[in-house]
């Protein structure tokens, strides 16, 4: 068995919360994936109180699953504690997802401004030359937005927005979430079980053959 991917996924204040969810629960079923170090921001704490209703000083994992099953594999880090682990380059990472990533987040690390672990992590993940994915979710974006999305892109990570495929016709809030989640995974390299469902042949895809309203 090949060696088991250790990833870092970090919870923004973004709204679009419960894509962080469908993305961890993913993380912890996949056994490809041995550890998930998990940073909670704590504007991102406050908006998963509110789109949930849970409660903001909760443990993370618990925060953002709702008390599901994590076993062993996550590890929750305090965003305020610049002595964590992967402040480091020598703690062992593959990469880091930040799943909403808030445009200010990445505003401080396309400018080097490093306040938070999270900042901090992903400027190692930079500086490493290890993969960077920034979910951010706003819209419209500014000049100045974009002009730091091209700044960290340029530095080397990758813009990967929170948008949907219409093509699969989704029914429900949870089919984005879901969709987006497979297209997430399989674009860093870890491909699901029902990433087929969602593959496009020019015409259509199994999703949209399922969901689309019959004459």
């Amino acid at each position: 068995m090949a060696e088991q991917r250790c990833i870092t996924l970090a919870v923004t204040g973004a709204g679009g919360t419960r894509m962080a969810r469908f993305v961890l629960e993913a993380l912890v079923r996949d056994e490809r994936v041995g550890r998930i170090d998990l940073l909670v921001s704590q504007a991102g704490r406050q908006l998963i109180a509110h789109e949930t209703g849970r409660d903001p000083d909760g443990p993370a994992a618990d925060l953002v699953l709702g008390g599901r099953p994590t076993g062993d594999k996550v590890i929750a880090w305090d965003p305020d504690d610049l002595a964590g682990g992967p402040t480091s380059g020598s703690y062992p990472s593959w990469g880091m997802l930040l799943v909403p990533c808030a445009l200010g987040v990445a505003a401080r690390i396309a400018n080097g401004t490093a306040n938070t672990l999270i900042e901090r992590a992903a400027d190692v993940t930079l500086k490493e030359r290890r993969p960077l994915v920034l979910c951010v979710r706003e819209t419209p974006f500014n000049l100045i937005h974009l002009r730091n999305l091209t700044q960290v892109t340029e530095a080397g990570a990758i813009v990967y927005p929170m948008i949907p495929t219409f093509y699969n016709i989704p029914r429900t809030v949870d089919d984005f979430y879901e969709e987006f989640t497979v297209r997430l995974l399989g674009f860093v390299g870890l491909p699901q079980q029902q990433s087929a469902y969602y593959a496009y042949s020019g015409t259509e895809s199994p999703a949209h053959h399922d969901r689309a309203e019959q004459p």
